[in-house]
């Protein structure tokens, strides 16, 4: 396979319209994609970049997880837990996509680049690992502690492995040819476009697609429009609002992501609890559901939604709220992005309820690739974001440790509680029951401190076009092209 440029461009660039120029592809065995995400941090798997790249069918991990939160082999085709702390992986015969084999020194390298990047993971926010190749085939793995997880953990894209080729100085990892997945990247073009093509030599066998041609498209009725019109194959996140007009090309999927509002607690007008609590108690989150998702969300109780059933009408009382304070005009930014459909309407609202109760409120809405540095830096006093809550090894506890604890790689509201510290640190180290019973703690100890407003919690709907199958509807939202995607 001919291997080009990697152009790292990737900051402040955004679509309108869907450019077209990959229509008819499908012809030729190829099929044509729009994503709503472009790349932030140049395809970093150890960055959210990393899903850009497992939705993509690009990289594997030593296990997988499927659209049912069951975790399978993958580049591991076994494991054994030989200790509270330590498990050991068998790998089965596989390729890398610039013809290297995969080696236990090869899966060794690798993770410990994981563990070692400047920013760590999220997936690896409470824990450290050891990682040690035994032979050829065998990895062992120890943790710092107890963690009942790992499988999980090693399905998280940001642990995918990639060849030796692909590792650079301090934490670059070019992706472009030296994954395993059954598509190779071949070209990307900044934040505009990618051109994949199959990787014959996977090891569960070739794709049903011969490649894939890829747009990030933004703009979301662009999307629905370059589906409806035959430009593109499959649209990624189209808007409610075309549901009716899409019809059986709009497929609903359940998931486990709530939309939530993010009140900054460092700086600003919302370090005061008080005026966070005035926040809190001006949202409507039923009417939000009812009439910007048109019935494709449900109000939020919770940050955890429907999708876990062992959360689902089990939350536990919220205490320790400030008393709300009256916001005798102050003024708050509230910032939220485009690339998903519902969440300018949302903010808009939310900017009318807030200055109803009393607050000044300015708006921004851009790419999100525009606002990410800013919303983790503290720059806005409110970030509204679709978020996903059980992203990082298909249970809640890291999503907690990463958005809420004052260690956490995608704390927006940069929150600092020593209480919400503990109780995270606590569901972490326990397995089963005891788990799910601290999670629920946790949750309602960062709901106390008003840090974060859950809005609604969120169905998907995907473009699929006419004739086209084996799309991945996965409401974790790691999969959407696979090995039996073709149209």
């Amino acid at each position: 396979m001919r291997r080009r440029g990697f152009l790292l461009a990737v900051a402040g660039v955004g679509l309108t319209s869907a450019c077209g120029s990959f229509t008819g592809t499908a012809r030729r065995g190829r099929i044509a994609v729009d994503l709503a995400f472009a790349p932030t941090q140049g395809l970093s798997p150890y960055s959210d970049d990393g899903l850009l790249l497992s939705r993509l069918a690009v990289v594997d991990g030593l296990t997988r997880m499927d659209s049912d939160g069951v975790i399978h082999p993958a580049l591991a085709e076994k494991w054994t837990r030989t200790s509270d702390r330590t498990w050991e992986f068998t790998l089965r015969e596989a390729r890398f996509q610039d013809g290297r084999t995969v080696t236990a020194k090869a899966v060794e390298g690798a993770l410990r680049r994981a563990a070692r990047a400047k920013v760590v993971p999220r997936v690896l926010s409470d824990v450290r690992m050891n990682v040690e190749a035994v032979g050829e085939r065998g990895v062992r793995i120890a943790t710092s502690g107890v963690d009942p997880l790992l499988p999980a953990r090693l399905a998280n894209p940001s642990l995918a492995v990639f060849s030796p080729a692909a590792y650079g100085k301090g934490d670059r990892v070019d992706p472009v040819g030296t994954a395993t997945g059954p598509f190779a990247l071949t070209e990307v073009n900044g934040a505009v476009s990618a051109t994949l093509d199959r990787f014959d030599g996977h090891w569960r066998g070739k794709a049903a697609a011969r490649g894939l041609d890829v747009t990030f498209v933004a703009d979301n009725n662009a999307r629905a429009n370059a589906l409806r019109s035959g430009q593109i194959e499959i649209a990624e996140f189209v808007p409610a609002a075309q549901a009716l007009v899409l019809g059986e090309r709009a497929r609903k999927v359940a998931t486990v992501r709530t939309t939530t509002l993010y009140l900054n607690t460092r700086s600003g007008p919302l370090a005061d609890a008080g005026l966070r609590a005035a926040v809190r108690e001006s949202v409507d989150t039923s009417a939000l559901a009812r009439s910007v998702y048109e019935g494709y969300a449900t109000r939020a109780t919770g940050l955890l939604g429907p999708g876990f059933a062992w959360a689902d009408g089990k939350q536990l009382p919220v205490t320790g709220r400030a008393e709300a304070a009256r916001p005798h005009g102050r003024a708050l930014t509230l910032a939220t992005y485009t690339n998903r459909a519902e969440l300018p309407e949302v903010a808009a609202a939310l900017q009318q309820q807030l200055r109803r109760a009393g607050f000044a409120v300015r708006l921004v809405v851009k790419d999100y690739a525009r606002l990410e540095s800013g919303a983790l830096d503290g720059e806005y006093d409110a970030f509204l974001m679709s978020r996903s809550t059980a992203l990082d090894t298909g249970d809640p506890v890291s999503y907690l440790a990463s958005d809420f604890t004052g260690g956490g790689s995608f704390n927006i509201s940069q929150l600092s509680d020593e209480r919400v510290d503990g109780v995270v640190r606590e569901a972490a180290g326990l397995e089963g029951a005891a788990r799910h019973r601290a999670v629920l703690r946790a949750e309602a100890a960062i709901l106390g401190t008003d840090a974060a407003v859950p809005i609604v919690h969120e169905q998907h709907l995907q473009g699929v076009g006419a004739g086209v199958s084996g799309v991945v509807l996965d409401p974790y939202e790691r999969q959407f092209v696979g090995l039996e995607t073709r149209a």
